[in-house]
């Protein structure tokens, strides 16, 4: 995997593990929906 810079105040996508609600948001948070956590769709899950 190859290191790139990220600029912090640009949105990406995030989905909730609970629910699978979809946002574009600059950090992760909870759920709008449900209140769980959210990954960044971007960052692989291993």
């Amino acid at each position: 995997m190859k290191d790139i810079e990220r600029d912090p105040d640009e949105e990406s996508v995030y989905e909730c593990f609970n629910c699978g609600t979809i946002v574009t948001a600059t950090a992760a948070g909870s759920c709008p929906d449900c209140g769980a956590d959210m990954r960044n769709r971007q960052t692989p899950i291993e």
